[in-house]
């Protein structure tokens, strides 16, 4: 049961502010931790359900505003993406890298919180930051929903810290096989603990119940392995 989930502030090194949604659960714990990287379109309704999901499990979840340099908490609709383009084109790997240990170090203060026990999840633009994260903090285990633009981060496949799980449609005309071939070569040849999952009947964002590529077989079978893979990671 979760006892506590609000929006909270926190200051980031560059001096700008940053809104993470946070969700403690019931109990004095102490709790491991998940950080929770959104879509494109904000901490939306359906984020903040995903927050809570985990919560539920036994985690202490907290979800960041990604876009917090350019707009303040935008939830914006899934069937009109040019409405947050400026703001995804204006993150930046140096502001990325402040946020990201911005939220570590939140997590670090919380004293309910397991230290070494933090992993974090993303869907697809956080699919990205997910791989991002696991490759700037000392993560326990990663994982990246259909995480857009992962061929071109190979580079960083050589600093994973946390054993790395990623999922795919294998319908997803954004998300080709070359690409994830691409990605996925790379931290095999960077010699990284990693498990690579595609449903083959879906599409791209195929784990959002409120978008139409929807697909509640490969959502309920993700999630089941997703929660297999933090438990045996961070419990």
């Amino acid at each position: 049961m979760i006892i506590n989930h609000s929006f909270n502030t926190i200051e980031i090194d560059d001096e700008t502010q940053m809104e993470l949604y946070v969700a403690f659960p019931e109990g004095h714990g102490p709790f491991p931790a998940i950080i929770l990287f959104q879509e494109a379109f904000g901490v939306t309704a359906h984020i903040r359900s995903l927050v809570e999901k985990f919560c539920n499990e036994g985690y202490v979840v907290i979800s960041p505003d990604l876009f917090h340099r350019t707009i303040h908490r935008i939830e914006a609709p899934y069937t009109d993406f040019s409405i947050v383009l400026p703001h995804f084109k204006a993150i930046t790997m140096e502001g990325l890298s402040s946020d990201l240990n911005a939220c570590y170090n939140f997590l670090q203060n919380q004293a309910i919180i397991i230290k070494d026990k933090i992993g974090c999840i993303g869907y697809c633009l956080g699919g990205r930051v997910a791989f991002i994260a696991n490759s700037i903090l000392p993560l326990k285990a990663a994982v990246s929903y259909y995480g857009g633009g992962l061929e071109l981060l190979t580079d960083k496949a050589v600093n994973l810290n946390g054993a790395h799980l990623f999922f795919w449609g294998g319908l997803d005309t954004s998300i080709t096989t070359e690409k994830v071939e691409t990605i996925i070569t790379a931290v095999k040849n960077a010699g990284k603990e990693y498990i690579n999952v595609v449903f083959s009947n879906a599409q791209h964002a195929f784990n959002n119940n409120e978008r139409p590529n929807f697909n509640q077989s490969a959502s309920k079978e993700a999630w089941a392995i997703t929660q297999s893979f933090f438990e045996n990671r961070l419990k």
